[in-house]
């Protein structure tokens, strides 16, 4: 099951390294398009937003990426695939990667100025493999992490701690073999499950008693830059989903794109995932009156019958620009003027 999705998506990827090492030609990008699909789709972290194609994907992103943190390493820590069970009349495969891009950050990308020293760079990234081809991919990456290991501060407080994330605990989130079906499901259920308590935020029950339904106590959330990573139910609701709920109103949970697990790993992305108002104080911020978008990824570990560990990506940088405040825009600025 999934294996030779699996297996196209590790050529693709052993292409894309290979060839933008190289640097840009014309048989350079055809080795990496002939995984393509030729109706692709691919939505990114602000400012890439919505791409739709794979020729702009290669020039507006990678080649430039490349260029400024050279040496790059793709360091997976978790690598699975599944069907989506949002949508089941479609029986294409999605396989998951997340990690980090590790590479020595040597020239200017995006305004930040580089430091010549190694970077992290977080990403996660869903394809979807079609007919033997990546027809769609979703790639959320931390850009907010890679400005403050340049030194910057996009964001005035965090509830949580800024570190750069470990894999799951155990190691054993790359599953380059095949799952068995019934740990997918139990994965998917308790997903599920979760995900449907969140949605309510049942206001009669108190929040420690909602997450303790379907998660560990010694729960890890490894929260994006600009909110951190949390630990123990009683922290992650101090530091976290408390002060979250008490920040923002008017919530929509507008669904997921791809929902989906195999074995003890799962996870979810929507575009996008919640749209809702900050009344202030999340993050620091003045409260606005403006609703917008977030779009998030969220990556789990099971162990046993609940949740052990949430790896959490969301696109901040086009969550503040909609309130008014461009975070990349101010940075280099200011990087400009030194």
């Amino acid at each position: 099951m999934f294996q030779s999705q699996k297996k196209l998506v590790m050529e693709y990827y052993a292409a894309l390294d290979s060839c933008l090492e190289t640097g840009r030609s014309e048989a350079a990008f055809a080795s990496c398009s002939a995984f393509i699909g030729s109706e692709y789709r691919w939505r990114g972290y602000h400012p890439f937003n919505e791409i739709n194609d794979y020729a702009k994907v290669y020039e507006e992103f990678w080649v430039p990426l490349k260029r400024s943190i050279v040496r790059m390493q793709r360091r997976q820590d978790i690598f699975m695939a599944g069907h989506n069970c949002v949508d089941s009349e479609d029986d294409a495969v999605w396989v998951v990667s997340m990690g980090h891009l590790m590479g020595l950050f040597d020239k200017s990308w995006l305004g930040i100025a580089p430091t010549g020293r190694i970077v992290m760079f977080r990403y996660c990234e869903f394809n979807k493999v079609s007919d033997g081809k990546i027809v769609d991919t979703a790639m959320y990456f931390d850009i907010p992490h890679l400005m403050m290991q340049a030194g910057l501060q996009p964001f005035p407080q965090m509830t949580g701690a800024q570190l750069v994330q470990p894999g799951p605990n155990g190691h054993g989130g790359l599953l380059f073999e095949t799952q068995p079906p019934e740990e997918s499901e139990k994965t998917l259920d308790l997903i599920n499950s979760m995900v449907s308590d969140v949605s309510t935020w049942q206001k009669e029950v108190p929040i420690e008693e909602e997450l303790g339904r379907t998660w560990h106590d010694d729960m890890i959330w490894w929260g994006p830059t600009g909110i951190g990573a949390t630990y123990t139910i009683d922290r992650y609701v101090k530091q976290h989903s408390g002060v979250f709920r008490a920040s923002f109103k008017d919530r929509t949970f507008n669904g997921h794109v791809c929902r989906m697990a195999e074995g003890h790993f799962g996870g979810f992305f929507g575009w996008p995932n919640l749209t809702l108002e900050a009344t202030g104080g999340f993050m620091g911020m003045p409260a606005t009156g403006k609703r917008a978008d977030m779009r998030v990824i969220d990556i789990y570990r099971r162990d046993g019958e609940k949740l052990a560990e949430n790896w959490i990506f969301i696109d901040l940088l086009h969550f503040w620009k909609q309130q008014g405040l461009d975070i990349l825009a101010r940075h280099k600025d200011l990087n400009e003027t030194d």
